[in-house]
């Protein structure tokens, strides 16, 4: 099996990475982050995607989302330190292949890429009951927005980064203060970040 690792964390990712390659059946490439992962994963093939959900330059989800839609063939699992519920259901409706915590033993996880390999999905039921319970309220541009105020960009830089007029890069902002009953901008991103929907 031809696992492509993607976590920015160096010393968990040779960790995991080692441990999976002491199973005979496991060959492993790694991914220093999420924009690294496409770049492999345009040059070779793989049987799955591994990787971790809060990375630079692209995150997991978003990296789940772009191999849905360029090799929706690959078999996608998230595995990563946070449980929350806005993380768990947009993997889920990403369409990830499974979604795992690093605090489970190894044979957890490697139970759970063969299982992944054989066409189930394997997300426990803890995580999926926790996933139903909150709606992630923010649209996709109102989120990239409010990740770049959550890095203390202005609404300037932020409208650059996005390719959008000020005016537009002030609307989306608003609007997610808005939904998330924040004061500001920077507040909006730490709820959105401690629900998961960053």
């Amino acid at each position: 099996m031809k696992v492509l690792l993607a976590e920015d964390q160096t010393m968990v990712r040779t960790a995991l990475a080692s441990l999976l390659r002491l199973e005979a059946d496991y060959e492993v490439d790694e991914a220093v982050d999420g924009a690294a992962a496409q770049q492999q994963l345009q040059q070779e093939n793989y049987d799955i995607l591994l990787t971790d959900i809060e990375m630079p330059h692209l995150s997991g989800i978003e990296l789940v989302q772009w191999v849905r839609k360029h090799q929706p063939q690959l078999k996608t699992v998230i595995i990563t330190t946070f449980n929350r519920a806005g993380y768990i259901k947009r993997a889920v409706d990403a369409g990830v292949s499974g979604f795992l915590l690093k605090d489970a033993p190894i044979d957890t996880l490697i139970g759970s890429l063969q299982k992944v390999c054989a066409g189930e999905r394997v997300i426990s039921n803890e995580l999926l009951l926790q996933a139903l319970g909150q709606d992630d309220p923010l649209t996709e541009k109102e989120r990239k927005a409010l990740r770049l105020a959550g890095q203390g960009m202005s609404t300037q830089a932020i409208a650059q980064a996005l390719f959008i007029a000020e005016g537009t890069a002030r609307n989306y902002l608003s609007e997610a203060i808005s939904k998330l009953h924040a004061s500001n901008r920077v507040e909006a991103a730490r709820i959105a970040h401690q629900k998961g929907w960053l």
